[in-house]
């Protein structure tokens, strides 16, 4: 008599990556390093937050086939941390509740209207298509019950979940922290770094000559004092 031992299914490989450039031009690069890097900042003292960029997503458990590498994505009551890849069966079921693509010219509608599909059928709660290059605009949707719908000027709209604020200034988009600071790419954030290091150390050495001149003038006082005491005068009478 023979058994029949059933195999248990073959593990499924998820990749960490989908061969696709993380960007097709530096402007869209900027865009994308910017919103995260300043989501990430604001966040930076919750350990409930986690924000990725040019990340993969693995909503179902095993199908590898169905994903998704949004330009940037935020996930609430999830840990920091490093990972390959977020699968979201193996992040307590929590999808990224906000998504950002940012639109480049080898993006095609029909593309990125697939992206929406699987954002809304997964669960996002807000998402965002960042347009930089003229006429720069920003297109968003929010979710109502089960179903996306679009807001109807993105323009001086603040995220329910993220708190920043989109606007619209002279042919560019401006994105503002919550506490009205405008987002700065790297390189502006590098300068005013720099600018404030080099007031503070103006202010340091201003500080710094300002000590050495009340030194300066404490010398000169009792170098007088001693003179009129070697006079036979008391100072403090005076």
């Amino acid at each position: 008599m023979s058994s029949i031992t059933n195999a248990p299914p073959p593990a499924v490989h998820y990749p960490d990556s989908d061969g696709q450039p993380m960007a097709d031009n530096t402007l869209q690069f900027e865009w994308i390093v910017t919103l995260q890097g300043n989501i990430d900042l604001m966040f930076r003292d919750r350990a409930d937050v986690f924000v990725a960029g040019d990340h993969l997503i693995y909503p179902v458990e095993g199908t590898a086939d169905v994903r998704q590498a949004p330009d940037v994505y935020v996930a609430f009551g999830r840990p920091k941390g490093h990972r390959g890849s977020y699968k979201v069966f193996e992040e307590d079921h929590v999808f990224p509740q906000v998504i950002f693509e940012v639109w480049s010219p080898g993006n095609r509608f029909s593309q990125m209207e697939d992206k929406r599909d699987f954002y809304e059928r997964y669960g996002a709660e807000e998402y965002y298509i960042v347009y930089p290059e003229f006429p720069a605009h920003i297109d968003g949707w929010q979710r109502k019950e089960e179903q996306f719908e679009r807001i109807a000027d993105v323009n001086g709209y603040t995220s329910p979940r993220l708190g920043i604020r989109f606007e619209l200034q002279r042919g560019n988009i401006a994105v503002y922290h919550p506490d009205g600071r405008r987002f700065l790419s790297y390189v502006e954030l590098g300068a005013l770094q720099h600018e404030t290091q080099v007031r503070a150390q103006a202010a340091e050495q201003n500080a710094e000559q300002e000590r050495q001149r009340a030194e300066q003038e404490r010398q000169k006082a009792e170098r007088l004092a001693a003179r009129l005491r070697e006079l036979g005068i008391d100072p403090d009478t005076l």
